[in-house]
């Protein structure tokens, strides 16, 4: 698997067909998926409007793509903030992190981990990341709060049940029937009552 970066840049040139282009927007979501994979390519298409002939808006992969950098840049910072604080920390003897945040996990995927692919937050990834961060560093307990929209849970260890974010990560377990055939489906591309695409 190659970089974020070097796909991102596959994602752009439209001298490449639509399909390898796909492919690479795969490539970017599976290097950056705050909501876990399937949820996270599931806000793309939705949100980009990435219809299932690529030929009728090529431009929806890039938008698709724009929105997985702003994000992944929000990410990358924090990441390298982390970097650096348990560098010092380990320079004065603690090598055990107090708790590990919730953006240290491959593919960045325990940020705000969706179970279910259809069932995600509605907003820009990027805001979303910055409301995690933001109430993670408030301390604001994820046991009787949603990290993601602020949701009080009445089910503690529970998917939030405004937005989908479950608190036990990509641990968490789910089950829904037709999940596969879902699945298939946003894959596809074929999904309907999608709202206003990103802009530009």
């Amino acid at each position: 698997m190659t970089s974020f970066p070097a796909q991102a840049r596959r994602v752009r040139d439209s001298a490449l067909s639509p399909q390898r282009r796909l492919y690479a927007l795969r490539e970017c979501t599976l290097h950056c998926a705050p909501y876990g994979f399937r949820a996270t390519w599931h806000h793309l298409v939705v949100a980009a409007r990435i219809p299932s002939r690529l030929t009728d808006d090529p431009d929806a992969l890039v938008r698709a793509a724009d929105e997985l950098q702003r994000t992944r840049d929000v990410v990358l910072h924090r990441a390298q903030e982390y970097a650096a604080l348990r560098h010092r920390e380990k320079a004065a003897g603690r090598r055990t992190p107090r708790t590990p945040p919730p953006w240290n996990s491959w593919g960045w995927s325990g940020i705000a981990y969706c179970p279910d692919p259809e069932h995600h937050p509605t907003g820009p990834l990027v805001t979303v990341v910055r409301a995690v961060f933001h109430r993670y560093d408030a301390g604001v307990d994820v046991d009787r709060h949603c990290l993601a929209c602020g949701t009080e849970r009445c089910r503690p260890g529970r998917a939030c049940p405004t937005c989908g974010v479950h608190p036990d990560g990509p641990a968490a377990r789910w089950r829904a029937s037709r999940i596969e055939e879902r699945w298939q489906r946003a894959w596809r591309r074929e999904l309907d009552d999608r709202p206003t695409p990103l802009g530009p």
